[in-house]
């Protein structure tokens, strides 16, 4: 096994890769090898935890069972690389290039991806718990998730748990909320054009500056300390029908904002 000792700096790694040394088991936990060439690398089993790849060649890589939870994998080329059974989890592949990549068995939870992801042809990405465009996230448990700025248009959320998430900035156009359950979510700036949120509880969310454009959102569960100021987009007929819940609900106080629902909707 190569240790973190014996692997101190990128350049060391490096100079490994150059020499041709395996690197299986290799210990390089939170190492920066932000686009280093590392074409070819062996490192099976590796731990990459928290490392930081991005804009890394990792083209042919061997990164089998590698353990990369939360590792930056953004706009890396991974391009025939073997990720089978590596945990992914947490991964930020925004703008990666997996192109002819082996992803068998590969854990892909709440990994992020975006518009600009290649996916290896005919990998099923959307139903991987991965999270980004088209993501099937029904049912879900992202609970207190760190979702801010997050792709999620025309996503899959039914049911899904996002009580405590953090969706600030993130892009929900499109998306399918319906039922979920977002109390205490934090949405400031939530690009929610055309998303649909009937029967969701949006208890106690933060939603000032959201855009809510045609957004559906008949028969909400409740509305209790939910802060809609700045919100854009929102029509009279919306304003009417958020009005229009109890007024228990409406009297309830942002527990940040310390707005009642109601100053919220009228100020």
């Amino acid at each position: 096994m190569i240790s973190g000792e014996m692997l101190k700096t990128p350049q060391a790694v490096l100079a490994a890769v150059k020499a041709g040394v395996v690197l299986d088991q290799a210990d390089l936990y939170q190492f920066n090898l932000s686009g280093v060439d590392l074409q070819a690398i062996q490192l099976a089993r590796a731990t990459l935890i928290r490392a930081n790849l991005s804009q890394a060649n990792l083209n042919q890589a061997n990164l089998s069972q590698a353990d990369l939870r939360g590792a930056d994998l953004s706009n890396a080329v991974l391009q025939h690389a073997n990720l089978q059974g590596a945990c992914l989890y947490r991964v930020d592949l925004s703008g990666a290039d997996l192109n002819g990549a082996n992803l068998t068995d590969t854990q892909m939870q709440w990994a992020r991806y975006d518009s600009r992801t290649i996916f290896p042809d005919g990998f099923a990405y959307r139903a991987s718990g991965a999270i980004g465009p088209k993501a099937n996230l029904n049912g879900a448990a992202l609970n207190t998730a760190n979702l801010r700025y997050a792709d999620l248009q025309e996503s899959n959320l039914l049911g899904a748990y996002l009580s405590g998430a953090d969706l600030t900035g993130a892009n929900l156009r499109g998306a399918r909320l319906v039922q979920a359950d977002l109390r205490g979510a934090i949405l400031i700036g939530v690009f929610l054009r055309n998303a649909r949120l009937n029967g969701a509880n949006l208890a106690g969310v933060d939603l000032r500056a959201a855009d809510l454009t045609d957004v559906e959102f008949e028969q909400l569960e409740s509305i209790a300390g939910a802060d809609f100021t700045l919100v854009q987009g929102l029509s009279e007929e919306m304003r009417s029908r958020l009005l229009s819940q109890p007024v228990q609900e409406l009297e309830t106080i942002h527990p940040l904002t310390l707005r009642t629902t109601l100053e919220s909707l009228t100020h």
